[in-house]
């Protein structure tokens, strides 16, 4: 026994550290750096650590209590080695609803568990055997009680097994699972217990297959991080085989039980099978580039062999198993209107009740909306509702005062009923509404095309100084812009090549805008002037055209409709460019290359884990019903069916990885210019600009948790070059997720640490704040509709076209009549008010899953938490700065407080909160 104990390095014989008496520590472990490979110690952190507040993450026991001794000797014996005994305690989480399907799996699986049809897991050690320079193994332990349990209604069953290992086996570092039930279980977490360094963690969350469907053994790593070229001996095979099979073949349809993760471009939003309007072109390739999304193999149309078929709802769509909703997740967003509404509701109203899709006739119809209801507004109640054929859930909406259709305020009307009206607030909005990402500071005046003038006509601009000169508190406009004093929101590139065709739309109208603001004494934004452009085929008078604030009644109705139509511009740059195409689909392929290339025990993987929860699932999803053919975007947004197209025109002119980080694109936009004395080195030219102020607090925190992180692992520029996993995963983001594109000058290098710093603080950005920022207000701003209406019906009337004697008879009549009908209007509030819901198992920035035990490596577990520390310290700089009277762009009369970057959120639409990822 001494000897066994030797080759332990520590005492074999210690109580379990489930034990109550050591519930006050947890233990890490820490790495030390020596002749290239990374030794553990066992370290304790004190209690007090361990108890470091993260907000709202679900307390989720790390592992159950044992309190039995589970260390036993077995008495040494001349003709074998030493041995004792370890416990695996295996978490797993149930169901809270089960359909009847998998109620009697369950109990045919309890069952069956007592003749030998059980779960068994296998110790994989670090250390590979001498003699076979295989890794060494322990023998199968088979999971206890399942049966037993199979009635426990808890959310998290605990399970154990337990093992006999030679005392010279050296520490597990990974851990196989053999699911023979017939039905699939969620592992969270192991712990193996009763080695002397302490319990050693298994973050596992992942759903383990049953080996009828996939044959094979799962293969789970302990939490202790390793480099490629760092992974003990042991562990090298079964690092590489875990990726091969993550990677699949690229072949076949994908099973909804796979873990494959794969490229493959958008040939799936339309579906000519239905016909010449549902086709739609391929985007990414040579011809329209785009970012690939995940594959699902499935077959082609049968009328065209490039589209892939679709899957429509209420039928899943194929993501890989593990980036499926999780339950609390799923059931928040199936609650949601957006089912209620798009799949059950609409339909059959505009089959049923089309004469009621009508134009909104006064404002009190909107009011109405938040009051009654739509049904009720339609007119659809008492015996009406009954000669309806609606479903069943429908029908009973007598039975509640609430209305199906009814609809919380929203904020922006909710302090002040007109503010939308003011141009001030339209102004304010540009610099912290649900779009603050758009506005960029005037060089050169008047501005200047940059489209074919051949295709696209004269590039000079109608803008002319006369036009703002009054407007400039009298400054000249060379002085103007000598002082950084005038700022635009411009759309005219992106727009006009799409109008001609938008504009054949039935109830599509819309312009190329361009609107120009000067930056007052106080810190505010002020519209002086709106440029709208037609295609250059339109009659010369109609091409282009100057808006300037008005000096009478009639020119007032004109300058609220020049702005509606800026807002509708606008609404659609958001939907398709900053949010869809910025955050969601330029993210995707970095995902995919993630899982693909880089190891579980990879510690950029470790790191980039949270940041990339849900994102594939909720692309996925809107595949299937927002952005395909006829989908929610190409019913809401004026571009229509052209959306998607105008999504991949933006991807190709103006979308570029090296400017997606905070301080590059406000320097990129004109907005901030680099000054080393200021704390974040730069200087924002408007210095009350919420959206750029609070973001550069969070771009800072991520930041130096990044550097942090990096430079643990990486301290020399040689370790980036040599890790194999790293610099696959960032070539494959770019040449096969990217590869349109992938031949562009401007993509970072990876060959330095600092490379590497730069490249994920982008990411983690661009998931988390940039996401929020641009997502959780979308109903607090554009869920009443005329403040930002997503599609325009009419265009502004000139004086000698029909239409200007009614418009001058009823000019309210005629503005509200250019919005979306009642029932458009309804749709797109059911999608934005589910769009801008946080889900009860949200994991906000500065919070994670297991947050003591995700990773291995105690002083990275510790950075986190001053991680965590300075999140918290940046929502109350928020919090102080939403009180200051001198930010007039979130503190005043009516004004809101700028939240849409306060880190933390309860649930449900509360217009703050940074998730961790793309979710939603």
């Amino acid at each position: 026994m001494a000897a066994a104990k030797e080759m332990m390095g520590c005492s074999l014989i210690q109580r379990s550290s489930f034990d109550s008496s050591s519930s006050t520590t947890t233990t890490g472990f820490q790495f030390q750096q020596n002749q290239n490979r990374f030794l553990v110690n066992p370290v304790l952190l004190p209690s007090k650590q361990k108890r470091v507040h993260l907000r709202r993450v679900a307390k989720v026991p790390v592992v159950a209590a044992v309190s039995e001794n589970l260390v036993k000797a077995v008495p040494d014996r001349s003709d074998e080695s030493a041995k004792f005994k370890v416990r695996a305690v295996v978490t797993v989480r149930n169901k809270n609803k089960e359909h009847f399907k998998e109620t009697l799996m369950k109990h045919l699986d309890a069952f069956t568990d007592k003749f030998g049809r059980n779960v068994v897991l296998e110790l994989i050690s670090t250390e590979e055997d001498g003699k076979t320079k295989a890794p060494k193994k322990s023998r199968g332990a088979v999971l206890k009680d399942w049966s037993k349990k199979a009635k426990v209604k808890a959310e998290r069953v605990h399970y154990t097994a337990d093992f006999t290992v030679e005392s010279n086996f050296g520490l597990p570092g990974a851990i196989t699972v053999t699911n023979k039930h017939q039905q699939e279980f969620f592992l969270e977490s192991i712990a193996i217990e009763g080695f002397a360094c302490g319990p050693l963690h298994f973050s596992c969350n992942s759903w383990v297959q049953s080996n009828r469907d996939h044959p094979g053994k799962r293969i789970f790593f302990s939490n202790q991080p390793y480099l490629p070229n760092e992974t003990p001996k042991g562990l090298r095979s079964l690092r590489e085989k875990e990726l091969r099979d993550i990677r699949g073949n690229d072949r076949g349809i994908r099973k909804l039980s796979d873990r494959i993760y794969d490229f493959d471009v958008y040939n799936d939003l339309g579906n000519p099978d239905r016909g010449v309007d549902f086709a739609r072109p391929t985007l990414g390739g040579k011809e329209i580039p785009y970012p690939r999304r995940c594959r699902t193999g499935r077959l082609p149309t049968e009328t065209d062999l490039q589209a892939e078929s679709r899957v429509e709802k209420p039928m899943p769509t194929y993501v890989p198993r593990d980036e499926q909703f999780e339950e609390s997740k799923q059931n928040a967003f199936s609650a949601g209107r957006l089912r209620a509404v798009l799949h059950n509701l609409l339909p059959q109203l505009k089959a049923s009740i089309s004469a009621y899709n009508r134009d909104i006739n006064s404002f009190a119809d909107i009011d109405d909306l938040y009051k009654e209801g739509l049904l009720l507004k339609l007119g659809l109640q008492d015996e009406a509702m009954k000669n309806l054929p609606l479903p069943k859930m429908v029908t009973k909406i007598q039975e509640s005062s609430e209305g199906l259709l009814k609809y919380e305020t929203p904020k922006i009307v909710s302090k002040d009923k007109f503010a939308w009206l003011r141009d001030d607030e339209f102004a304010r909005q540009a610099l912290a509404g649900v779009n603050p990402v758009n506005i960029e500071r005037i060089t050169v005046f008047p501005p200047v095309s940059k489209l074919d003038p051949e295709m696209y006509g004269p590039q000079e601009s109608a803008l002319k100084e006369e036009h703002i000169a009054s407007q400039l508190n009298g400054m000249t406009v060379q002085q103007a812009l000598e002082e950084n004093k005038l700022f635009m929101v411009d759309y005219h590139d992106l727009y006009l090549p799409f109008l001609d065709r938008i504009n054949a739309l039935d109830g599509r109208k819309s312009y190329a805008t361009r609107t120009i603001f000067f930056l007052t004494p106080n810190g505010t934004l002020k519209p002086i002037a709106i440029e709208l452009s037609l295609p250059h085929t339109a009659p010369c008078f109609r091409s282009k055209r100057v808006v300037t604030p008005p000096a009478d009644a009639t020119s007032n109705w004109i300058w609220q409709l020049a702005k509606a139509h800026v807002c509708s511009n606008d609404a659609g740059v958001h939907q398709l460019v900053n949010h869809w195409l910025r955050t969601h689909a330029c993210m995707e392929p970095f995902i995919l290359a993630a899982h693909r290339q880089l190891s579980a025990m990879h510690p950029i993987f470790k790191l980039l884990d949270p940041h990339m929860r849900y994102t594939l699932e909720i692309n996925g999803l809107a595949r299937q019903s927002l952005l395909n053919a006829d989908g929610v975007i190409e019913s809401c947004f004026t571009p229509g069916r052209y959306c998607m197209e105008m999504s991949a025109a933006a991807y190709r002119s103006h979308w570029r990885f090296d400017k997606e980080g905070l301080p590059a694109d406000l320097i990129r936009r004109g907005i901030a210019v680099p000054d080393p004395t200021q704390p974040h080195g730069l200087k924002l030219l408007i210095e009350d600009y919420p959206y750029a102020s609070d973001g550069l607090l969070i771009w800072n925190a991520i930041e130096n948790w990044v550097r942090t992180y990096v430079n643990r692992y990486y301290p020399n520029s040689s370790l980036i070059h040599n890790d194999r996993e790293l610099q696959c995963w960032y070539y494959e983001s770019i040449h096969v997720g990217h590869a349109d594109i992938s031949d562009e000058d401007w993509w970072p290098t990876l060959n330095t640490p600092d490379d590497l710093v730069s490249i994920l603080t982008t990411i983690i950005w661009l998931a988390s704040a940039q996401h929020a920022a641009l997502n959780f207000g979308q109903y607090p701003y554009g869920g009443y509709v005329p403040n930002r209406p997503p599609l325009m019906r009419r265009l502004i009337p000139e004086e000698n076209d029909p239409e200007y004697a009614n418009f001058v008879a009823d000019p309210q009549k005629y503005f509200l009549s250019a919005l979306p009908s009642l029932v458009q209007a309804t749709k797109f509030m059911a999608v934005v008010d589910t769009l801008s819901t946080h889900s009860p198992d949200e994991e906000y920035l500065g919070e994670r899953q297991q947050p003591s035990t995700w990773s291995g490596d105690s002083e990275i577990v510790e950075a986190f938490f001053g991680f965590a520390a300075e999140i918290r310290q940046v929502e109350k700089e928020i919090e102080k700065r939403n009180g200051d009277h001198r930010l007039k762009n979130r503190c005043g009369a009516g004004v809101l407080p700028y939240e849409l970057l306060a880190p933390s959120s309860e649930p449900g639409v509360t217009c703050r909160g940074v998730p961790n990822s793309v979710s939603i």
